[in-house]
């Protein structure tokens, strides 16, 4: 079944957030905040190794640096357009207003759109759900599924209970990959993977930043990146392809 590991998933992430909500109501301020802070600086460290792969990968050809940078700024202002980060915290916002707890208000909000973004824009999200949709195979999206869930202790603890509400996030976005594994298995070469790759880590990064509280980058807006990478990572291969004729 193309679902299994999605589903394994959205279980370790629900169950994670339990574990997490549960002993985060028994932890002092100060831990949530320190745990909140290594969450982000984990984040840093594989936002830079997926985004630097652009650079280092011995299959990426000149220009295709420029492609992906091409893809993040045209693809934030689509998403600015779109007005998508504006929508996806209008979402979490209204689960908010229908399961708050006294919490203060933008806790659950910001547990379901950090932890949504962290859990669907890292390169095992594509693997594994192809991989999972095309062959059966679970073993990429097994491996995602035990990192989401302690990852997500983690948040809950720190965020609290609306990280759950990313295993919705979870289901639509590799459920959909998953599905539409056979019609995509001729487009996802290795530079569409590589150029997704680098484009979320980029996304990453400023996913960590919110988490540090350093600048509150508004990241559902960079998600149009991860379709546009491929395209343009594609289109300068036919420009150098046309210019070496």
């Amino acid at each position: 079944m193309f679902l299994t590991g999605t589903l394994l998933n959205v279980a370790t992430v629900l169950l994670g957030t339990l574990v997490g909500v549960t002993l985060g109501a028994r932890m002092p301020a100060r831990m949530q905040s320190s745990l909140t802070t290594g969450l982000g600086l984990f984040t840093v460290l594989i936002g830079l190794s997926m985004g630097l792969r652009i650079f280092t990968d011995p299959s990426v050809r000149a220009g295709d640096d420029l492609a992906v940078l091409a893809a993040v700024l045209i693809g934030v202002a689509v998403g600015e357009l779109l007005r998508l980060h504006d929508g996806l915290e209008w979402l979490g916002g209204w689960f908010q207003r229908r399961l708050a707890t006294g919490e203060r208000p933008s806790r659950i909000a910001e547990g379901f759109v950090t932890a949504s973004l962290v859990f669907c824009v890292g390169p095992l999200t594509i693997l594994g759900s192809l991989a999972n949709g095309l062959t059966g195979d679970i073993g990429l999206l097994a491996i995602k599924s035990l990192l989401d869930g302690v990852a997500s202790i983690a948040f809950a603890a720190a965020l609290g209970a609306g990280v759950a509400l990313s295993a919705i996030t979870v289901l639509v976005v590799q459920g959909g990959i998953a599905g539409g594994a056979f019609l995509l298995r001729d487009l996802m070469d290795e530079a569409t993977i590589l150029a997704i790759t680098s484009a979320g880590g980029v996304i990453l990064l400023a996913v960590a930043l919110r988490m540090l509280e350093l600048k509150a980058v508004r990241v559902a807006s960079f998600l149009p990146a991860l379709l546009l990478a491929p395209l343009f990572v594609r289109l300068a291969a036919a420009l150098r392809q046309a210019l070496s004729a």
